[in-house]
């Protein structure tokens, strides 16, 4: 750019550069710069089993005489302007209007069209308490059956800037039937099935973006190398401040054949570090890296004189200072620290008796320095951090401990187990391994996909089958360094598949007593071979038959309630035990608490109306933290706010008083949520709660925060 701008410079001729410049800055300022591509608009959701009325957003099944009759017709999506029990009238955005078997039909709802989500409980398991409010016992692990767009956009009322970590493994667009597009699949010779890939992803990392803790927290995002290059363009522009880094993970030590090319062993994780996010030095097996030294049985003594760089008097003077010690029958004992010395003559300062004097003289007889004051020096004598070697007098070398030594003995990872002549520490380092951030390449045994991913999934549903399951301990590493000291953290997986995010979080847990709690996200699609069956036999998405076997029903749920109570989906004690970090059977099961739930798509008018509270109260509940007992119903007082309940809800705004009294003897009530419309006496009822309870007005605020699929 800046070359073309100085050749167009360098014409002589006025009126051709001028010309040349016009045209020029056309064409640049038409140019889009970074990750270029067609966002496709807009993304549609079909909502089987929901009833087709006038008004109603539709789209057309292929109907009679098709091989799948679930399929769309490809004529995209009209308006009911007329339904009737066997046939509906239909206009398109054109104006074209036809008449079509209401059986044909499914209602859609377009990208920018309102929906107001609500959760039906579809079932819970309890191992952890948290059930009966402050018990001290866990939260509760949430499972969502939706599609995690409109998920997304419904957990950004009780999450939004509270996420600290989000874990996903999106399809990666390797076949023909990874994943939907306008609820077909994108076939693998699609022209468009990149760009279309990026404008499905792009939605919901805007949305990640919005729930994630802004001061500190990951994302994470798992990818193949055929997308790669894309995702990492992506990330930058929708992440611009974050720090990313790529990790390339083996996960198949024997590599997957390929023909004509190199077998494939690898897969990449982006790491996207929002805020201060960091990985934590965490103390790790040799295999993470062979190279570096794990397991040190001693403290590292470094010298007292300096090395390196300026290590010369001339340049801090005030470190040139003597060092008293004299010998005895135990070995060599501090005496005294003597001030700077900051003229000629230090050789004449006179020791005290029977001392010798150390000076931080280089062994080619020039005059150094020490590391630190003499000030300090004395502080960590006294405190047992400072060291004399061999006696040899005035040559004796002196050594201490830096701070990150001190700090392994402080925090009792090298325990105290006495004292030498000379006041130092002597530390038992047996037990201690090295902590440190590995780098970019892993190559680890606990994170095959084979044996930790698909094999033992199955040992968890026997009678069960799931495709490329990721591994268990892959993705309990790649979290790992990232809530390590985050002991209730809270963890997102938008793309869940089997569930394997929320079971690494609770082997997380396990480790050190956290309270972490995860949200997993995912569809009901059933599987290739038992979508086929499932039409032989006339069934279409929406009946029972069919959900039953769809991926959250048939593998993520069941799957969470085998990894806690440590039986199989076969109802037998599961076999063998976890390994790594943390080794015992897995049919002890887990201490942990989960609650599954299925997306809804609500009237407005009945929420506002108070006639669907029980379609919102959980999403009240998770914003109030996921534990305890949950407010489901209306009560006859106006208010709610039971013991087991670690929120409360004000109905009616007549009975303040009661509720605000109630929430007065409450310590650990954590949320009020208040139904109001005006603003107004909102304001007044909650200036007379602790100012410390966090508060949210409801309908109005439900309806607004609720309104989601608005296009952007």
């Amino acid at each position: 750019m800046a070359h073309i701008d100085n050749l167009i410079n360098s014409i002589k001729d006025p009126q051709l550069r001028v010309a040349l410049r016009a045209e020029y800055e056309k064409v640049t300022k038409s140019r889009r710069l970074g990750l270029v591509f067609d966002r496709h608009l807009p993304e549609s959701v079909v909502l089987p089993g929901f009833t087709i009325r006038e008004g109603e957003k539709v789209q057309i099944l292929l109907g009679d005489g098709s091989e799948d009759p679930t399929e769309l017709d490809g004529s995209g999506v009209w308006t009911v302007t007329k339904a009737g029990a066997k046939s509906a009238q239909l206009r398109d955005k054109n104006g074209e209007c036809r008449e079509v078997p209401t059986a044909q039909l499914v209602t859609a709802r377009e990208f920018g069209d309102p929906i107001y989500p609500g959760l039906v409980s579809t079932g819970r398991v309890v191992r952890g308490g948290g059930a009966g409010g402050d018990d001290g016992g866990k939260p509760f692990h949430t499972v969502i059956n939706s599609e995690n767009y409109h998920a997304l956009e419904a957990l950004l009322f009780a999450y939004e800037g509270q996420v600290d970590a989000i874990y996903i493994d999106p399809p990666y667009n390797t076949g023909a039937r990874d994943w939907k597009y306008n609820n077909d699949y994108v076939d693998d010779a699609d022209p468009y099935r990149h760009s279309k890939w990026l404008s499905f992803i792009e939605r919901r990392l805007i949305l990640a973006k919005r729930l994630l803790n802004p001061k500190d927290s990951v994302l994470i995002v798992t990818i193949d190398e055929k997308e790669y290059l894309r995702l990492g363009l992506l990330l930058e522009q929708v992440f611009a401040n974050a720090r990313i880094t790529m990790v390339t993970s083996s996960i198949n030590a024997g590599g997957s054949t390929r023909t004509g090319t190199f077998a494939r062993s690898a897969e990449y994780l982006f790491f996207v570090q929002v805020g201060a996010s960091h990985p934590a030095a965490l103390p790790l097996d040799e295999e993470w890296n062979p190279v570096k030294t794990v397991n040190k049985q001693d403290l590292y003594w470094n010298r007292l004189i300096r090395s390196g760089t300026q290590p010369f008097r001339t340049t801090h003077p005030n470190l040139f200072y003597p060092v008293f010690i004299r010998n005895t029958a135990d070995g060599p004992v501090f005496d005294s620290v003597g001030q700077p010395f900051y003229g000629e003559g230090w050789r004449n300062v006179a020791a005290p008796p029977g001392c010798a004097a150390v000076w931080p003289i280089r062994q080619d007889g020039r005059e150094g320095r020490w590391q630190i004051s003499a000030e300090a020096l004395r502080e960590l004598i006294a405190l047992g951090y400072a060291r004399i070697g061999t006696w040899k007098d005035a040559a004796t070398s002196l050594s201490y401990l830096k701070q990150g030594e001190r700090k392994k003995v402080d925090d009792g990872l090298f325990p105290v187990t006495g004292h030498r002549a000379d006041g130092s520490v002597i530390t038992d380092g047996s037990g201690y391994r090295a902590r440190y951030v590995p780098n970019d390449i892993w190559r680890l045994t606990s994170h095959d996909a084979g044996n930790s991913g698909s094999r033992l999934l199955a040992r968890f549903l026997p009678d069960r089958t799931f495709p490329f399951a990721k591994a268990l301990y892959a993705v309990e590493d790649a979290l790992r360094f990232f809530v390590i000291k985050k002991t209730d953290a809270l963890i997102l997986d938008f793309f869940a598949g089997s569930g394997t995010t929320a079971h690494a979080v609770m082997r997380l847990n396990r480790q050190d007593g956290g309270k972490r709690r995860s949200i997993c996200v995912t569809n009901n699609e059933v599987g290739a071979a038992e979508r086929a069956a499932l039409l032989a036999q006339g069934l279409k998405p929406g009946d029972e038959a069919w959900e039953a076997l769809g991926i959250c029903d048939y593998i993520t749920k069941p799957r969470i309630h085998a990894a806690i109570t440590g039986t199989t989906s076969t109802g037998e004690p599961v076999k063998g035990d976890y390994r790594f970090i943390d080794e015992f059977p897995m049919a002890d099961g887990f201490e942990e608490n989960a609650e599954f739930f299925t997306l809804t798509y609500e009237d407005p008018a009945l929420v506002t109306l108070g006639r669907r509270f029980e379609a919102i109260a959980p999403l009240l509940w998770l914003r109030a933290g996921a534990t305890g007992e949950r407010i489901d119903r209306i009560p006859d007082e106006g208010w709610a706010m039971p013991p087991a309940a670690v929120y409360g809800v004000l109905f009616d705004t007549n009975a303040w008083g009661p509720f605000v009294a109630a929430a007065a003897l409450r310590d650990d009530l954590v949320h009020a949520f208040i139904v109001t419309d005006s603003l107004v006496e909102y304001q007044q009822i909650i200036a007379k709660l602790d100012p410390a309870l966090k508060t949210t007005r409801l309908y109005a605020d439900y309806v607004r925060s609720f309104e989601i699929n608005i296009r952007a």
